[in-house]
């Protein structure tokens, strides 16, 4: 299965993922605004890859004036109900329907992975005014829970995938694997969590592209399995979930 087969895999999920994925915290976006030198009330951003406008709304309700990218069409119209008031245009950060040096910060909410740096940095580039900001971030597992490590690995095995390094890439690796060589560049990692409910924890781990691309059959399979192991250690019926955001923010020359 490609990356981009996978990246596409999104859209048939949609509502589901609306639904059902984390968003980011607060603090995040203080870091942001700390590394990029300017608030984001007032900033004219763009979004890429927008999805469902979970990173969009965050960001609006700092005061930024938010125009969103997004190639899927069922995203976008999940975007649209969220964010009807906010501009959606389709396409993705490898080639950016936007002007020539007309944001102040370009933002990719876990979307950077389906970009090709050699492309999406110089257009991150030629979109950005001078002493703009480009700030990509991923909700990242946090290993030294051992519940999340031990689904992790269980979720590697069933999708055959090879599971993450439990050790994270130091900055210097981190700003390679990003593509982000030869910029200015800071990094933070920001651990939060929330408390959903295990019917919408399995719905989260669903709405990623490993499962999406998997046959109906070895989807609910996993799922069955995974309920019986969670109800033992939350039989509340409440999961907490916790994070390690990680964030790179590169400053436009």
């Amino acid at each position: 299965m490609t990356a981009s087969s996978r990246a596409q895999s999104f859209d048939v999920a949609a509502a589901q993922y609306a639904a059902s994925r984390p968003s980011y915290p607060a603090a995040l976006f203080d870091c942001i605004e700390e590394f990029a030198g300017r608030h984001l009330a007032g900033a004219r951003v763009a979004d890429v890859g927008a999805g469902t406008g979970i990173a969009s709304v965050l960001l609006r309700e700092r005061g930024a004036d938010v125009i969103a990218v997004e190639p899927g069409e069922a995203m976008a119209g999940e975007f649209h109900q969220a964010l009807p008031g906010v501009p959606i245009v389709r396409g993705d950060g490898n080639a950016l329907p936007l002007a020539k040096a007309s944001c102040d910060l370009i933002t990719y909410a876990q979307s950077w992975q389906w970009t090709d740096p050699d492309r999406s940095v110089p257009e991150a580039l030629r979109v950005l005014r001078t002493g703009g900001a480009l700030a990509i971030w991923w909700n990242t597992t946090a290993f030294d829970v051992p519940w999340i490590r031990e689904q992790h690995g269980r979720i590697a095995h069933h999708c055959g995938v090879k599971p993450r390094s439990a050790v994270r890439p130091s900055d210097n690796d981190a700003i390679r694997l990003a593509g982000l060589t030869g910029l200015r560049v800071a990094r933070r990692q920001v651990r939060w969590s929330r408390t959903v409910s295990l019917d919408m924890h399995l719905a989260n781990i669903g709405s990623r592209s490993t499962f999406l691309v998997l046959e109906e059959a070895d989807r609910q399979a996993f799922f069955a399995d995974e309920r019986e192991r969670l109800v033992k250690i939350f039989p509340r019926d409440e999961v907490e979930e916790t994070y390690v955001v990680d964030l790179l923010v590169a400053l436009r020359p």
